[in-house]
């Protein structure tokens, strides 16, 4: 499956292999732009949706391996042989899933806050109740759309990202597939090790790189190394965006 995608190329950076940007659970292409535009100079950029978020096909299939067939069919169609891939929760797991798929394509692996483990706790419940209750009472403002789910979620933040997606009173992502899909999603098939560059960047405040997956994630990239930025969640790009990109301009230059 094709993907919807952005590419960005600076004659000054046309030489250089891509960075490919891969957002996460309820997003979309946008969602990395603050990483993006910091590095827009130095390297040519492809920003995706994945299938079922944004612009790009749906489907009722929703795994990751479906997921990173889509990527690579996406860079064949833009003739791109070999990127680096920046990814972030679902999308660093889709990253990850390409290592396996086509090793020899990654250059360089920069994952944001996310494991190479499944998950035991489901962290978006409440998430779709809200999603759910806007579709079911025919809301198509955003104003009402913010006020119901408010009766659900607390964290403001959430609800604004989660309305960045909503349009005519239509959510930009396929609710009923995520919603059924879920389990795969928090899940994981560990994959072969990949003995390539990683960094893996983690929110001081966020469990989806605690220390208990130290050992699953070394075993499968065994040339990782981790960054951990102080004061910041899940969303640590948005949170510290000058300190994600300070980590991965480092990398980069490795």
């Amino acid at each position: 499956m094709k993907l919807n995608a952005r590419l960005q190329s600076e004659q000054s950076a046309a030489a250089d292999s891509p960075v490919v940007f891969i957002h996460g659970l309820f997003g979309s292409l946008d969602n990395l732009s603050v990483l993006a535009r910091g590095l827009k100079d130095d390297r040519p950029l492809l920003q995706l949706d994945l299938r079922n978020h944004g612009l790009s096909p749906r489907a009722d299939e929703m795994d990751y391996q479906a997921m990173a067939e889509d990527v690579l069919e996406t860079l064949d169609e833009a003739g791109i042989d070999r990127c680096s891939v920046v990814g972030h929760s679902m999308g660093g797991k889709v990253a990850m899933a390409l290592t396996a798929l086509a090793p020899e394509r990654i250059e360089q692996l920069v994952v944001i806050d996310m494991a190479p483990v499944a998950y035991p706790t489901r962290h978006h419940d409440a998430i779709f109740a809200a999603l759910k209750a806007v579709t079911a009472a025919g809301i198509t403002v955003r104003s009402e759309a913010a006020a119901l789910m408010r009766e659900t979620l607390e964290e403001e933040g959430v609800i604004q990202f989660l309305l960045k997606s909503f349009h005519q009173g239509e959510w930009r992502f396929n609710v009923p597939v995520l919603w059924q899909c879920y389990d795969r999603l928090i899940g994981w098939a560990p994959v072969p090790a990949w003995p390539h560059p990683a960094l893996f960047i983690r929110g001081e405040r966020s469990p989806y790189l605690a220390d208990e997956y130290r050992d699953a994630l070394l075993k499968q990239f065994p040339q990782a190394r981790a960054h951990v930025v102080a004061g910041a969640g899940h969303w640590v790009h948005a949170e510290k965006p000058d300190a994600v990109l300070r980590a991965i301009r480092r990398f980069f230059a490795l």
